[in-house]
């Protein structure tokens, strides 16, 4: 049996066949997405989910010009009605990136003669993880931003313990990990084969679901979760418009919702929102506590501005606070994600089964003063949470003994009292940082300059915010030009 690691190099190494055809990391990993669902459809004897004439053995039998013909024929077939509406939805307006016959050829060719599926199905969707962590390790893909680190998602799923029978959402799923982890934890911890034909058929079509914005990084998500033996509604769509309504309530909500750094968008579309904003963290967060049934739990991953950022802001953490038991919050290091220079945080949250007063104390736990900043030269592991796991305890909902570990310690507990004098600021940090005497632990350039033009941008959107409430909208775009930033929303 070819190891599963052997099989991810192998296939990314067909990558670089592709550099000279012009097609980029995220085209191919889409363009190996089509193909793999052929072939392991073949394999697995799904074949009747397609037309037939458009399988597997169609475009393999076939070469040059012919070929790839049949190809851009075959992609408008599978995503027609004529189709399953799982496969519809996979090769929905999927075109090719290909130009060259001979790419295709190599492809194809290639993809046939690897000895997949010797693997276990869930091996066999662990391959495919592996080919999109290799595509969000490539800083140019731009496909960074819909994949979270495996350790991090693996360290909330074991701290939120999502349980068979519950309904775990993820509003903004990008490639499925969360998902996926959540799945994984409950087949580890749960023996399936004890559980009634309702309670499979349960886990595998209801208990995982949620929504995806971005069309591409839905068509990885469906295939992911198809390959791990997941069949929930997943759907296509803005969770921040009146689609992200239609979203059951959920015992358990994990999530990494985008960073809204881009320009547009304007105010969510949901008049379920008490507070309107512009902020796209604030508003996933807004849905995030209000999508919870009474007792149901949250890990949701965002970045510092949602922790301090006035008016609206501070409504929301109130909000939070007061319909939640907002018990931990885990400061996370720099450079685990593909968006440099955002600091991000974990929020870990209980729904109360009333609309006041839920939230009493909060633990922060600071796992980024002193530490390395990570990347390809410090890779994150999940030995770098065993310190805070056993801080946070076995009770998912931070009800496990916990000590203030002082100044000089990484975990305190702040009351709410404390927090209201704070202005419900809750971006706190008391350690010294010893890190930047040291070169060593300095973070390379482009994440230090990140860093630089992220703290611009958000003095630079309260500068707006204060222009406009003064004088108007043009004077705060008269602000922006004068720093060289962009107008934000």
């Amino acid at each position: 049996m070819v190891a599963t690691t052997d099989i991810v190099q192998k296939l990314w190494n067909l990558c670089h066949v592709l550099r000279d055809d012009g097609v980029t990391y995220l085209q191919y990993v889409t363009e190996l997405t089509y193909l793999l669902f052929l072939k392991m459809a073949q394999e697995t004897g799904a074949e009747a989910q397609l037309p037939e004439g458009y399988r597997w053995g169609n475009l393999v039998s076939k070469d040059g010009v012919e070929q790839l013909s049949f190809y851009r024929s075959l992609l408008l077939m599978l995503g027609s009605e004529d189709s399953s509406l799982r496969v519809q939805a996979i090769f929905a307006n999927a075109q090719t990136s290909l130009k060259q016959p001979r790419i295709l050829k190599k492809l194809v060719t290639s993809i046939d003669e690897l000895d997949w599926f010797s693997e276990h199905r869930d091996e066999f969707g662990d391959l495919y993880e592996g080919v999109l962590q290799k595509n969000a390790d490539e800083k140019k893909s731009g496909a960074g931003q819909y994949f979270t680190p495996r350790p991090l998602i693996d360290c909330m799923v074991a701290l939120v313990k999502p349980q068979p029978g519950e309904l775990i959402q993820d509003p903004a799923a990008g490639t499925g990990g969360f998902l996926i982890a959540g799945d994984r934890y409950i087949r580890q911890y749960h023996d399936p084969f004890e559980w009634t034909e309702a309670q499979q058929s349960f886990q595998r079509h209801q208990a995982f679901y949620g929504m995806e914005l971005v069309q591409d990084a839905h068509r990885l998500l469906l295939m992911n979760m198809m390959l791990h033996g997941i069949e929930g509604a997943v759907d296509l769509g803005d969770t921040l418009s009146s689609e992200g309504q239609r979203l059951a309530k959920a015992d358990v909500i994990l999530t990494n919702p985008p960073f809204g750094t881009k320009k547009g968008g304007g105010l969510p579309s949901r008049d379920d929102f008490t507070y309107s904003t512009s902020n796209k963290q604030l508003a996933f967060l807004q849905h995030i506590y209000r999508s919870l049934k009474p007792g149901g739990r949250a890990a949701v991953v965002l970045p510092d501005n949602v922790l301090f950022e006035d008016g609206q802001g501070r409504a929301i953490r109130a909000d939070l606070m007061a319909k939640c038991n907002l018990h931990t919050i885990l400061r996370l290091p720099t450079g685990i994600f593909y968006a440099q220079g955002v600091k991000t945080n974990v929020l870990f949250f209980q729904r109360g089964t009333t609309e006041k007063g839920n939230t009493k104390a909060v633990w922060i736990y600071d796992m980024r003063t002193n530490m390395p900043s990570f990347g390809k030269r410090i890779p994150l592991t999940p030995e770098h949470f065993s310190e805070f796991k056993q801080c946070y305890g076995d009770e998912p909902n931070g009800n496990s003994p916990r000590v203030d570990l002082g100044e000089d310690g990484r975990l305190r507990c702040f009351t709410r009292e404390q927090i209201t004098k704070r202005n419900e600021n809750l971006d706190i940090s008391w350690l010294r940082d010893d890190s930047l005497r040291s070169g060593d632990n300095l973070p390379e350039p482009e994440v230090i300059a990140a860093e630089i033009m992220e703290k611009l941008r958000i003095a630079t959107k309260e500068m707006e915010a204060l222009m406009i409430l003064l004088e108007g909208e043009e004077a705060a775009e008269a602000v922006s030009a004068s720093v060289g930033l962009p107008l934000l929303e």
